[in-house]
């Protein structure tokens, strides 16, 4: 069940379980950014980074932040501080706890990204799909660019991928016999 499980945004306290959450999920393939570069993210875009909170622990988070379309952050980088400019939200980290997975909170964070980042103005999302996570954000929406060159840091076989963002559309009163007679 998902209901016991709430977004809302990254708070200082969260750090140790955050870090802790990015080592096991990307330590073992080269890919930890480390503390200060996580924190960077954040610090450029606070407002679309996120965790997933669940009986009062995190269990899950997403760094997402201004990024210019076809470019990526560098993992062996931290973002250097002032506004960016773009037209564009970049989902930089995603990952639920192990206990976690199979809910459907991946793509329950990225609609929140998607709504956040529609209402802010921004057209399109992009992402860097790294140990063979193609399949799953196509089946979102998102499409590869194998043409868009990656930092090196992300390894040979990742990804950049991206969407244009569109506003759902609204419901649409079709009037049916009962709501004529009603």
């Amino acid at each position: 069940m998902t209901a016991d499980i709430r977004i809302r945004p990254v708070r200082e306290e969260d750090w140790d379980a955050i870090v802790a959450l990015e080592a096991r999920a990307y330590a073992d393939h080269g890919l930890c950014e480390g503390r200060e570069a996580l924190r960077s993210r954040h610090a450029a875009s606070p407002g679309t980074c996120h965790v997933l909170e669940h009986a009062g622990r995190v269990g899950g988070y997403l760094l997402a932040l201004p990024y210019p379309l076809f470019h990526s952050p560098d993992l062996s980088l931290g973002e250097r501080p002032g506004p960016a400019k773009s037209s564009n939200m970049h989902a930089h980290d995603l990952v639920i706890a192990e206990e976690l997975r199979g809910r459907g909170l991946a793509p329950r964070l990225m609609r929140h990204l998607h709504d956040t980042a529609l209402a802010a103005g921004y057209r399109t999302v992009s992402l860097v799909a790294v140990l063979g996570a193609q399949a799953v954000w196509a089946r979102l929406g998102y499409r590869a660019r194998p043409e868009v060159g990656l930092p090196e840091s992300y390894g040979p076989e990742a990804v950049y991928m991206a969407m244009p963002l569109r506003p759902a559309a609204p419901a649409v009163f079709v009037p049916t016999l009962a709501t004529e007679l009603g």
